[in-house]
């Protein structure tokens, strides 16, 4: 079973920095682009940033200048740098795998993981 593990959620003060990271791990051929989404109370899911698997990134315009996507191949992982965070990226953070190749022969799956909180207090 493949899954995707968030990590690095947490408290911080406006201006403030966080790091995440998401590990994908199970039975893994190829991961083609990885993102980050974020839902906050009351508001629906929104893509934050996304990179594919030869590095082009792009961002929400809400976060562009201050967030940073990047993606170890080697470990199947993904990260996102957070910088002078505001209270309204308070939200829970999600990863997903829009594509996860188990085999060389085409499957794949998409994959989100379980999520993390962020609060950003002012």
């Amino acid at each position: 079973q493949v899954r995707l593990v968030e990590s690095g959620g947490g408290l911080v003060q406006a201006g403030g920095s966080l790091r995440l990271s998401c590990a994908a791990s199970g039975r893994i051929f190829s991961i083609n682009t990885m993102g980050w989404y974020r839902q906050a109370p009351g508001k629906q899911r929104e893509l934050v940033a996304a990179i594919t698997s030869d590095s082009s990134t792009n961002y929400a315009d809400s976060v562009k200048g201050r967030f940073t996507i990047s993606r170890d191949n080697a470990k199947n992982t993904v990260y996102l740098q957070m910088n002078s965070l505001k209270p309204e990226d308070t939200a829970v953070y999600y990863c997903n795998a829009d594509r996860i190749y188990t085999s060389a022969y085409g499957e794949y799956l998409e994959v989100w993981g379980q999520g993390a909180l962020v609060t950003v207090s002012s």
